[in-house]
């Protein structure tokens, strides 16, 4: 049940406003609405600008060691209800994001700088990098469904996972974030190895593993044939995994996936989630939504007189 307190008059209302403020893993943020990592993540100024327009904080585009081409093009197909990409994650390197970084931090949110590796020592000297820029915490892209030798290939692996996890938490004193993957059986399994390993929050889900085809020329679409699926229709995919998450583990949990508008927020927050991220929803709804989200959040606790976002957390279990 929503805890709630009846408002006594327009002065109380005043003075108590409805709280939208949240703190992940010890990042505090004016709003639970994050901007997903790989979508306007790629410059400093594109990361600040997206917290102008009312991010509660902000991810990078996920960076590896050495700059990276990505896929050739077809690297994106758009249907009505979702998005399926395969971009191969493209990328100019750590050294070089340092100048974007630097730019990302004097925005109004916290920036958390994304970053994937093939080994738990890369991943941790990248780490340490991102801190070195500014960054607030860390997100390590355990899940990307499209890149050999990296992302989902190492994130179904709890062992793998556990071993990431803590070379990470040695070497940076900002929180650590795990981007899970939907693509396994083990997701309860892996996110358990994350918190036993000490970080500090979840990531759920990344995209799911999918692929579109071309009836007229009789193909795959995708220049590598497999992509992710983003937008609304891996939104029930997502609940469910933050449900499952939220009754099996007790770090924080960040939702992501198919998140356009303030009702399917409350919806990953009830399921579990202290803040969820947004992506696909900027291509078809554009910055706006970030703005758009929060206020229809704020409306909903004032008419059900509750006055802190966090009181909605994990509501919809029975416990």
């Amino acid at each position: 049940m929503v805890r709630s307190t009846p408002l006594r008059d327009d002065r109380t209302c005043a003075d108590e406003m409805t709280s939208l403020k949240v703190s992940v893993a010890g990042i505090r943020m004016s709003n639970p609405t994050m901007l997903a990592s790989g979508m306007m993540g790629e410059t400093g100024g594109s990361l600040a600008m997206v917290a102008e327009h009312g991010a509660g904080a902000v991810v990078t585009k996920s960076i590896g060691s050495a700059p990276r081409d990505g896929y050739r093009n077809p690297t994106i197909y758009e249907c009505d209800s979702y998005f399926v990409n395969a971009m191969g994650l493209p990328g100019p390197g750590i050294e070089e994001f340092g100048q974007e970084m630097r730019e990302a931090i004097k925005g109004k949110a916290p920036v958390i700088g994304s970053v994937f590796a093939s080994s738990p020592k890369e991943f941790a000297d990248l780490a340490t990098m991102m801190v070195e820029y500014g960054a607030s915490g860390v997100e390590l892209n355990l899940s990307c469904p499209h890149a050999k030798g990296y992302g989902m290939e190492m994130g179904i692996d709890p062992e793998m996972v556990s071993k990431i996890v803590k070379e990470v938490k040695d070497a940076v004193s900002v929180p650590v974030l795990s981007k899970l993957t939907p693509n396994t059986h083990r997701l309860v399994e892996v996110a358990k190895a994350v918190e036993a390993a000490g970080g500090d929050g979840l990531v759920a889900i990344n995209t799911i593993k999918a692929m579109a085809i071309s009836v007229e020329f009789r193909r795959p679409v995708l220049s590598n044939k497999y992509g992710g699926l983003s937008g609304p229709a891996v939104k029930p995919v997502g609940l469910r995994c933050v449900y499952d998450l939220y009754e099996n583990v007790s770090i924080p949990i960040i939702g992501v996936g198919g998140v356009t508008d303030w009702r399917d927020a409350l919806e990953y927050m009830m399921a579990g989630a202290v803040a969820v991220q947004v992506g696909s929803a900027i291509a078809t709804r554009g910055l706006g939504v970030f703005e758009e989200i929060a206020r229809g959040i704020e409306t909903y606790l004032e008419e059900t007189e509750c006055h802190d976002v966090m009181d909605l957390v994990g509501v919809a279990h029975d416990r």
